[in-house]
């Protein structure tokens, strides 16, 4: 049941465009206690068909820039290739330390962006008034 829970959280996260994986591996690690390299790689099995739904839907809805999407890709996939060796050849403890600091980064940017649009909103709202 619990995998239920976690692919269809993970799956309703990676639709949106905010990095459902990043949900899964912390949830295969924390709740399961599956072993980072392992989780990692389960994630980007997960992430075959959740990314490929989601492309469909937002060409559908005309949200891709396909030009932009097939260069960025081409360069993903040599950098996947140096990702997952890196990660092959690194200790789970420095593997997990490294997604912790990840996470982390992710975190202060995005409290940073939310004041940022809040002093921005604030300014505006102000400049109304005037």
């Amino acid at each position: 049941m619990g995998e239920i829970i976690i692919g269809i959280i993970s799956g309703i996260i990676s639709g949106t465009g905010m990095g459902g994986g990043t949900i899964l591996i912390f949830l295969l690690t924390f709740v399961f206690q599956i072993e980072q390299h392992v989780a990692q790689a389960t994630n980007l099995i997960f992430f075959i068909p959740t990314s490929l739904i989601a492309i469909i839907v937002n060409i559908k809805n005309k949200n891709v820039d396909l030009k932009l999407g097939t260069l960025i890709s081409i360069y993903g996939i040599l950098g996947a290739i140096v990702g997952a060796n890196i990660s092959i050849n690194t200790q789970v403890e420095n593997l997990r330390k490294y997604f912790g600091i990840f996470l982390i980064i992710i975190s202060i940017h995005e409290i940073y962006s939310i004041i940022k649009q809040y002093k921005k909103e604030k300014i505006d709202k102000n400049k109304s008034k005037i």
